[in-house]
């Protein structure tokens, strides 16, 4: 579908007479804004992957992960059997152990009403 020459012409004034009041509009002391200063010491703010090391003990595979050269967390897999972890949830270097990383929240999931 083509429109016609005159249609296409209005148009086009249309939306440059709309930039042009958009321009009119801002203020002449705009300042740019400035930008958002780094995060703190110690406090990650996402963009960080964990370091992980992988080695082997025994026959058990162990998986360490680090997160600015701090050890939070360590998976280790025996050659029979399940894995399980030994994570350090506080922080102080006191890791306890879990045999899956979930964390015990279950959500309701019960039907009220059916369509």
């Amino acid at each position: 579908m083509r429109l016609p020459a005159c249609k296409l012409l209005v148009t086009l004034l249309f939306a440059a007479s709309a930039a042009t009041q958009a321009q009119a509009q801002k203020p002449a002391n705009l300042e740019p804004v400035p930008e958002p200063p780094p995060p703190p010491v110690g406090i990650s703010d996402g963009t960080e992957e964990p370091q992980v090391t992988i080695k082997k003990r025994g026959e058990d595979k162990v998986e360490e992960y680090r997160l600015n050269g701090k050890l939070y967390m360590v998976k280790v897999t025996p050659p029979h059997g399940r894995p399980y972890y030994l994570v350090d949830d506080k922080g102080t270097g006191v890791f306890s152990r879990r045999d899956d990383l979930d964390s015990g929240l279950r959500v309701p999931l019960w039907v009220i009403k059916e369509f």
